[in-house]
């Protein structure tokens, strides 16, 4: 008798069935030959001789008859009077014979054979007396019409046995043929055994609050008992949600490798074809999959795929009876069908929560809802530990600092940190992953790709006052972030960056600080107005930048006095159905226009203030750009004679801008 942890003959048998090619084992037991029909090499020669003989027999078929066509008036009357005619085959109207001997039709080449046609108007009784004079042997045979009936015959099907034959060998190798045509509505769910890749609350880092969240399901996959005992039942369905490569899809795993039972995994997108009715199939089969193998986990990644919410117009999408809403009622009357004795627990994941079908979110069904946030300064330090485990770091290498330098990354983006620092160090035939390459891959992901372009002289010293201009008003603006880097090295599709992030986490920006913002993305093109009386092109990303913020600071965030607290423009993603924001009328919506322009217009006067004030700063900064290319945080605050100040708070750093700002 097998505990629940021990996988039945059966379910061995379907993990084999079902594991990818790379976990089933560099040596699998040979399988027993199947009884039936089997297909060696000389099937298939006789496949080919088949294919042959029926092109030969078609190409024989398609040939020209090699009777020649004549008149009937006067070519064939003038041959029976002429006795060349010696035997003609008569039906209706049709007239095949054979010459005497051999003549020719003009533009036909020698033949004994002929055929004609009888006009309807021609004296029949005359032809028979001429025929019976010239003594012309007349058969009651039928016409010659061709091919034989065994050609027709294969010709005619020849090809559809040909493909069925072929058809049946393929699936014949694939596997049963049963099998085959039943794998359309097969779940394609990947099965992952505990004994496999495990991954457990060790390989997770960075998201402590909802590894603590899902503790309980963990513990009751492992304790079934201790909550039946007391009346207790377990969420059916955990819903994950959180932005893109903050490890949703690790967490489901690793707590299926705590619990050490089977997982499940594909994605939502994998249930719908082109064929209604099979996701809902396939769901079934998963489903029935999981319960034989419970307990167990089923993970369904992107869940918003067929989860979306079936009321029209609701976050821009309408209902229909197609194939995406039966596979998700299918997967609705699955997971209302749970109770606490299946010991199976399914663990949703998407990055769209407001969107999906309210039947999913109901108690029953998603009735437990894990966030899944982007890490802290303490979190990215310990994601950074967990993919540096088989990384050979250098002595200067302090996972705290670049940790520091990381805000709003996530752990996807720190896996590829780690790989383009391991992937330079490579290049550059280093022993160990140092710090250099490190702040190098860092730059590469925020910054871009340093392109090798040829600029003028006069365009490296426009783009060296425009990012000059940007990083002087980072500098002396109270509640700008501080400037990191500055580099005129045209990197993707910019021709130089600057480079700025906050000392600390930011949760909550307070209006200055987002005006700030507005008077950072302004710098670059007020500075060129100031040093060249014009502007360029190279503004164009700024533009759009400072333009979205003023749009959000009037119309979501209530920064407007004119528009006040009220929401007028929809969230990211949702559309125009955000409720409120398609009765807007065309007078708030010009009257929102008209506050987004006050305020950049606000701004663009402080910074060309603030500029004009410090134009010896800016062009000591441009200079030593010009002759450096790039510039660290000390070297940019040395260049610019600015001091450095790291304040400790909202309150100190209002105080140091303001102390830089007077000198």
């Amino acid at each position: 008798m097998s505990t629940p942890n021990e996988p039945s003959a059966r379910d061995a048998q379907r993990q084999q069935a079902n594991a990818p090619p790379s976990s089933r084992g560099s040596s699998p037991s040979p399988s027993p030959p199947r009884p039936g029909f089997r297909f060696d090499r000389r099937w298939i020669i006789f496949a080919l001789g088949l294919l042959v003989l029926n092109f030969y027999l078609g190409s024989r078929a398609n040939q020209p008859t090699s009777r020649v066509r004549v008149p009937y008036s006067p070519f064939f009357l003038e041959q029976v009077q002429a006795g060349h005619v010696k035997m003609i085959t008569s039906k209706g109207t049709a007239i095949q014979g054979t010459f005497a001997q051999k003549e020719q039709y003009a533009g036909s080449k020698p033949t004994t054979k002929f055929q004609t046609e009888i006009p309807a108007f021609a004296n029949n009784d005359a032809l028979s007396k001429l025929l019976q004079e010239k003594r012309v042997v007349v058969n009651a045979q039928p016409l010659d019409t061709g091919a034989p009936w065994w050609q027709n015959l294969l010709l005619g099907f020849g090809p559809t046995l040909l493909f069925i034959f072929l058809l049946f060998w393929l699936m014949r190798r694939a596997g049963n043929v049963q099998n085959v045509l039943g794998s359309f509505g097969r779940s394609r769910a990947r099965r992952y055994q505990p004994t496999g890749d495990r991954v457990t609350f060790a390989d997770v880092a960075g998201i402590d609050e909802a590894k603590a969240e899902l503790t309980e399901v963990v513990d009751f996959l492992r304790h079934p008992e201790r909550y039946r005992k007391l009346g207790g039942r377990i969420p059916h369905g955990v819903l994950l949600s959180g932005p893109p490569g903050t490890g949703k899809t690790l967490l489901a795993r690793a707590v299926a490798g705590e619990a050490d039972v089977p997982f499940f995994s594909l994605a939502a997108s994998e249930f719908v074809e082109a064929i209604v009715g099979v996701g809902a199939s396939r769901v079934r089969d998963l489903f029935t999959q999981a319960k034989e193998a419970a307990p167990a986990i089923v993970f369904i990644d992107e869940l918003d795929a067929i989860g979306r919410s079936r009321t029209s117009g609701v976050a821009g999408f309408s209902g229909g009876n197609d194939e995406r809403e039966q596979t998700l009622n299918q997967i609705l009357t699955e997971m209302d069908g749970f109770d606490s004795s299946t010991n199976v627990i399914v663990i949703g994941a998407t990055n769209r929560p407001d969107v999906l079908d309210q039947a999913l979110l109901r108690p029953g069904r998603f009735d437990r809802r894990v966030a899944v946030q982007p890490p802290d300064r303490a979190g990215r330090e310990a994601i950074l530990k967990v993919h540096t485990r088989g990384v050979p770091l250098g002595p200067d290498v302090d996972l705290g600092r670049i940790a520091s330098t990381t805000p709003g990354m996530v752990g996807a983006d720190l896996a590829n940190l780690v790989n383009e620092a391991a992937l330079l160090a490579a290049r550059r035939s280093h022993e160990v992953v140092d710090e250099s390459d490190f702040t190098d891959a860092l730059e590469r992901i925020v910054l871009g790709a340093e392109r090798q372009v040829m600029m003028s002289l006069e365009d490296r010293r426009r783009t060296a006052y425009h990012e000059g201009g940007h990083a002087i008003v980072g500098m002396l603006t109270e509640g700008a972030d501080p400037v990191r880097k500055i580099s005129i090295i045209p990197r993707g599709l910019a021709l130089g960056v600057t480079f700025a992030a906050p000392e600390s986490d930011r949760f909550n920006y307070r209006q200055p600080e987002v005006k700030a913002r507005i008077n950072v993305a302004l710098g670059g093109r007020v500075a060129e107005e100031i040093v060249y009386g014009e502007t360029s092109t190279g503004a164009e990303s700024d533009i759009q930048q400072l333009t979205e913020i003023a749009r959000q600071m009037v119309g979501r965030w209530g920064m407007s006095s004119a528009i006040g607290p009220i929401a007028v423009i929809p969230r990211d993603g949702q559309g125009p159905f955000l409720p409120g924001a398609a009765e807007v009328s065309p007078d708030t919506q010009k009257l929102v226009d008209t506050e987004v322009r006050r305020i950049v217009e606000e701004s663009h006067q402080e910074v060309t203030a603030l500029l004009e004030q410090n134009r010896g700063k800016l062009d000591s900064l441009a200079a030593a750009l010009l002759e450096h290319e790039t510039l660290d945080e000390d070297d940019a605050y040395a260049a610019a004679g600015v001091p450095r100040v790291a304040p400790t708070s909202a309150d100190s750093y209002s105080a140091a801008a303001r102390s830089r700002v007077a000198r």
